[in-house]
């Protein structure tokens, strides 16, 4: 908080400091992290009541006169998208410096949701900068199932973000890369047909690190066994045995770990990708279990695996009965009931 007032104090001398400070500060301790930041972009929207263009200078001023993070920045991020969203290149520009500091991912949503093909334009210049953080931004920042941001319902559609993918598919920073890697696995979820034939088109045209990012991005399709992705990455679908699945007990508690192995048998050479999978009425949660490459048919690997059922604040995981399945190359090859008990009493 000091460090943005600070910033702000220095830009613009009649910046009311210490009534922001308090402002922000009151009423902070409770809040969830984004209820708290937008509680301290109020704060800074009553410390500028200022005409949007000259505020904006203004909080452009002070990202450059100290060291902004992530918490001084992201509520300069959010003011940008109340106080700027009508002032498109003004609110633009400030989140253009301001997202090497504090994302401004979340901050464009409502730019693009209000000035379509305007802001999108400014994003295509955003993926020509020489900042890392701006070339990210326009990939990450149009993502259509960005986690924790507003939905733009025309991101949802295929096609419009596609040439910025384009640009940065092969981007010299991994940071870019694979933001554009999440970016086309949100766009699988809905429309796996348009990404997988993006990926095999980037995979045509080559480039020093098209393999590594396909890989990332088509994760979800991998976990869902689709035959096409599976192909894609050299997998042969369904192919594979499981031979023996053993587990160390067929009870774990709440807070304990699910001990198990198998042996799997290769159906074709090339990979072989393994997936296991959690059952309970309801309830199917996949998870990655491991690759090995097969010289030819035939081939014998054993695998070991631990998972945790420790209690999360976001997965409730009551006691009852359970399976287990395991998934080679994309199909349920062997399936192993067990029981989850309650936490042990501790005195």
């Amino acid at each position: 908080m000091s460090v943005l007032a600070d910033g702000l104090s220095a830009a613009w001398a009649a910046f009311p400091r210490e009534r922001f400070v308090e402002r922000a500060v009151h009423g902070l301790d409770g809040l969830e992290l984004k209820a708290r930041v937008t509680h301290v972009a109020a704060a800074l929207d009553e410390a500028l009541p200022l005409p949007y263009p000259r505020a904006a200078e203004i909080v452009r001023e002070a990202a450059g006169r100290v060291r902004l993070d992530m918490w001084s920045g992201w509520p300069a991020t959010e003011h940008t998208a109340q106080r700027g969203l009508g002032h498109l290149d003004d609110g633009m520009r400030t989140l253009a410096v301001l997202t090497p500091y504090a994302t401004g991912e979340f901050a464009v949503r409502p730019f693009l949701e209000r000035h379509r093909d305007d802001a999108l334009t400014i994003m295509h210049g955003w993926a020509e900068s020489p900042d890392e953080h701006l070339r990210r931004l326009a990939s990450e920042g149009s993502r259509p199932r960005l986690p924790w941001a507003t939905r733009v319902s025309w991101l949802m559609t295929p096609g419009p973000t596609l040439p910025l993918l384009d640009r940065l598919r092969d981007d010299p920073s991994e940071y870019v890369r694979r933001s554009v890697a999440n970016h086309v696995n949100d766009l699988a979820k809905d429309h796996p047909e348009v990404a997988l034939g993006l990926l095999a088109r980037w995979r045509s045209d080559g480039g020093s690190h098209v393999e590594r990012v396909l890989r990332h991005a088509v994760r979800g399709l991998l976990r869902a066994g689709h035959p096409e992705a599976l192909a894609l990455v050299g997998a042969t679908p369904g192919s594979g045995s499981v031979d023996t699945l053993v587990l160390e007990s067929d009870t774990v508690a709440v807070g304990g770990k699910l001990a198990f192995a198998i042996t799997v048998t290769a159906g074709a050479s090339g990979p072989v990708l393994l997936k296991y999978a959690i059952r309970r009425a309801g309830s199917r949660r996949v998870f990655h279990l491991g690759q090995r490459d097969a010289e030819e048919p035939g081939a014998r690997f054993t695998v070991r695996k631990s998972h945790s059922f420790r209690p999360v604040t976001t997965r409730d995981e009551p006691p009852g009965a359970r399976e287990l399945d395991v998934i080679v190359n994309g199909r349920v090859a062997a399936t192993i009931p067990f029981t989850l008990t309650p936490a042990p009493v501790t005195a």
